[in-house]
């Protein structure tokens, strides 16, 4: 039986700041655009917590509100933004930098509010980005004091902009891979590893922790392991903290998850699936050095996997092979290019192909994906679901979830999660789709 009772969701008074490590190509792009639909200058278009439509009820009920308007997420006009960065540059230099909107149409006429965005001095570790050099960054005697100096930034801040809630988006470069350690299992290993410097912390494992320390909910928009892990887990539980990710799902993995579940509903088979990527700006560098790559391909490599199940279909999809390139073209700039060759095989064995050609913006992909996470993770928060949030897995290429739980890749049965969540937040009736209830007589 439906549960129809509503969660208490505690309303969205007073102002979000919206807190993004990183204040790159998709940072800027994501403050900027934000500030660009509050002035009525552009659309927010990507974001389903500006414009989607969720169904509630039976289809001839005929009610379908916007999803801002079902639930008590916080106003556009509420939002306010600060960042951490290794680069000193502010929002306007940035945005000019990474050159992703038009410098005169959408970038000058904010110039003032977009230079009001300076980064904060950040904690930055070249060995876990090795490609990139800092200059504005913090110094402390210990990771447990550069992680204590964060949690000042978030006060300072709340304090400084009459802050009432947080939320923090990882928006940053994609660290070195690193394998889950002792280090990482308790939360007294983990602080006590602080303590001593371990290696296996990186940066981005700081941020969460001050994050959490802080009640500030923590989404992971990099394939970083970040907060993936039982220690901060443990924390955000024992601090009542809504965390989640990872690794923003926006381009080449996207298609994806639309196309392989396809394949599998009709029982096609997969016998290769050959992906590479050519993108320029500080991502494009990043991930052209091989410790960075391995970390997005883990990311990458996993999606075909969990959707294709070939465990239990091996004669379609037990001898695919599945390889992923990224590769760095500094004039391609923010301007992605993904390209697939799909082998696939029907009837009697005979095998078609599919190419894709994807020439994608991959911030304009991305920022709208920043917006809805922060507000959904602020109304995770309100509504007291502390812990992993699974339920936006939407918009993550490798889905956070509860252990011994496999990740759900299927975009569309994550979009029916997602709303499915929202509607039981709110006391409404699952929908299942079924429909039998329109073929019976009466």
């Amino acid at each position: 039986m439906t549960d129809s009772t509503a969660r208490t969701v505690a309303p969205a008074t007073g102002k979000l700041g919206v807190l993004c490590v990183g204040l790159g190509a998709v940072a800027s792009t994501f403050i900027a655009g934000v500030e660009l639909a509050r002035r009525g200058m552009a659309r927010p278009t990507g974001a389903l917590s500006q414009l989607a439509t969720i169904r509630l009820g039976k289809r001839t009920d005929g009610r379908s509100p916007l999803i801002k308007d079902f639930v008590p997420i916080t106003p556009l006009d509420d939002l306010v933004f600060g960042a951490w960065d290794p680069v000193p540059d502010d929002g306007y230099r940035s945005c000019l930098h990474c050159g992703v909107f038009d410098k005169h149409e959408h970038v000058e006429p904010i110039r003032e509010f977009l230079e009001g965005i300076t980064p904060m001095p950040a904690v930055f570790d070249q060995q876990y980005v090795k490609r990139l050099e800092g200059k504005n960054v913090k110094t402390g005697t210990s990771k447990r004091d550069l992680a204590e100096q964060l949690r000042t930034d978030i006060r300072e801040f709340k304090k400084t902009h009459g802050v009432e809630r947080c939320v923090m988006v990882w928006c940053a470069s994609t660290e070195v891979f690193i394998v889950p350690g002792p280090v990482h299992q308790s939360i007294e290993a983990f602080e006590a590893g602080m303590e001593a410097n371990d290696p296996a912390i990186a940066p981005s494992q700081l941020y969460a922790w001050a994050a959490i320390k802080e009640g500030v909910p923590f989404a992971n928009g990099a394939p970083n392991l970040t907060c993936d892990f039982p220690a901060m887990v443990d924390l955000a539980k024992r601090e009542g903290v809504a965390i989640g990710g990872k690794d923003f799902k926006t381009g080449q993995t996207m298609l994806k998850t639309v196309l392989a579940p396809m394949f599998k509903a009709r029982m096609l088979g997969v016998a290769g699936w050959y992906s590479t990527n050519i993108l320029g700006n500080r991502d494009g560098e990043v991930l052209d050095d091989p410790e960075s790559f391995k970390t997005k391909e883990e990311s990458k490599l996993g999606v075909l996997e969990h959707i294709l199940q070939p465990q239990l279909y091996p004669e379609l999809y037990g001898h695919m092979y599945h390889k992923v390139r990224i590769n760095y073209y500094p004039p391609r700039g923010d301007n992605k290019e993904g390209w697939d060759n799909i082998d696939i095989f029907g009837w009697c064995g005979y095998p078609m192909q599919i190419k894709v050609d994807f020439l994608c913006r991959d911030s304009i992909l991305a920022a709208p994906l920043v917006l809805d996470l922060a507000l959904f993770f602020d109304l995770a928060q309100r509504a007291g679901m502390s812990g992993v949030q699974e339920w936006l897995s939407f918009y993550f290429k490798s889905p956070q979830t509860a252990p011994g739980l496999y990740p759900e890749h299927d975009l569309f049965i994550q979009q029916t999660k997602l709303k499915n969540t929202l509607r039981w937040m709110m006391g409404e009736e699952m929908i299942t789709h079924l429909g039998q209830e329109y073929y019976q007589e009466s």
